[in-house]
């Protein structure tokens, strides 16, 4: 961490905000004068930023971050302006530049939009500034959503080929119980899967402003380091021993040798695994279990016997086997409202009787991930 040169640092809303949901100016400040300390030192810095939608509670009169998504919206489009207006006046303290970069979950998954992405970042961080990453709260969908700005991080750390990434919340580490329970401890090094088997992981915290809570984290520390990107999960008060590579919050690390720039997954993949949330699954016959398990082929109807949800042409959907068991997520190319009269016929034969838009697969191997055994869904 310490030698870093590259960091994608993300914040959670409780971490930046009073508990009825303005924003806490002195705290953003500590933050800021780590995370600046860090750039004049010749580091680069990447932030990524909760706490738009918290932001903008108070001078809504909300007390709670509202479940509906206009409201949130709402909120967001409000907040986002303050957000950036304290980011700007802190960094400013400091000599340097700020500029903000909004996303969606299309603006990284999309080849045209992940290179307009990748570009912006870049551009920025050649000029010497600050990005300030958040989710384009104004406009994100249910059905678009990264979920929680946590995974939105880790994909932005490998947009980017971050050198390390840091998820600072209000929890100093990943614990092996409740962190408040008497005689729990500090997990430091997380080599694997195997190192949390049996812990008790916690959710979103009591003050309601947030989305995540250490299960995300741990997900985007999986996003990250599938990526070759090593994780830590800290507090955010420890964000300056953190970054100074002290023995602090629980380290993520890239198994083996790190992986190279030219062998990472695709930004596609990785959302595809741990970021999308299906909007259906299909149920796969044992040929196609094998075809797309062992020898990673398209998914063709004629392998499925089943299919559940409500989805259209290129949304995420799960494969499962005929236990259930997720096998892999995949970007099918036809809506649930075609697909059953599809299932267990040919290609050909769909072509013959509907014309020769319908000789594609279900789910073509390049819009395919599979699942290792036992991960978690997002």
């Amino acid at each position: 961490m310490a030698s870093a040169r590259r960091v994608v640092v993300k914040v959670g809303s409780s971490s930046l905000t009073t508990a009825v949901g303005g924003l806490d100016a002195n705290r953003l400040d500590e933050l800021v004068d780590v995370l600046a300390a860090r750039r004049l030192a010749g580091g680069e810095v990447v932030l990524v930023s909760s706490g738009a939608i918290a932001a903008g509670l108070a001078p809504l009169g909300m007390h709670r971050r509202p479940r509906d998504l206009p409201s949130q919206q709402a909120a967001a489009s409000v907040g986002q302006g303050l957000l950036l207006a304290e980011y700007t006046r802190a960094f400013a303290g400091a000599g340097l530049t700020v500029g903000q970069v909004l996303l969606t979950a299309d603006d990284v998954v999309r080849r045209t939009h992940y290179g307009n992405a990748q570009r912006t970042l870049e551009r920025l961080l050649a000029l010497g500034v600050v990005p300030v990453v958040n989710e384009n709260d104004t406009v994100a969908t249910h059905e678009i959503r990264f979920g929680d700005n946590d995974r939105l991080a880790a994909l932005v750390a490998h947009l980017v080929r971050a050198d390390a990434l840091v998820l600072l919340s209000d929890v100093d580490a990943v614990h092996d119980g409740p962190p408040d329970r008497p005689g729990t401890r500090r997990i430091a090094h997380v080599a694997g899967p195997a190192d949390l088997e049996g812990v008790t992981i916690g959710s979103t915290g009591a003050a309601g402003v947030g989305t995540g809570g250490m299960t995300t984290k741990i997900d985007a520390a999986e996003i990250a380091v599938a990526a070759g990107v090593p994780t830590l999960v800290t507090a955010a008060a420890l964000a300056r021993p953190a970054l100074a590579g002290e023995d602090v919050g629980t380290w993520f690390s890239v198994p083996g040798t790190a992986v190279s720039a030219t062998r990472r997954p695709s930004t596609r993949r990785l959302w595809l695994a741990h970021a999308a949330t299906p909007a259906g699954r299909l149920v796969l016959d044992e040929g196609a279990v094998r075809a797309v398990s062992e020898r990673r082929s398209s998914l063709l109807p004629a392998g499925v016997t089943g299919v559940s949800g409500t989805f259209g042409a290129g949304d995420p959907v799960e494969l499962v086997d005929a236990f259930g068991h997720a096998l892999a997520r995949g970007l099918v190319n036809y809506s649930s409202d075609e697909v059953p009269d599809m299932l267990g016929r040919s290609t050909r034969e769909l072509a013959r009787q509907w014309g020769p838009a319908y000789e594609r697969e279900l789910v073509h191997r390049d819009h395919l991930v599979l699942l290792r055994p036992g991960a978690r869904r997002a």
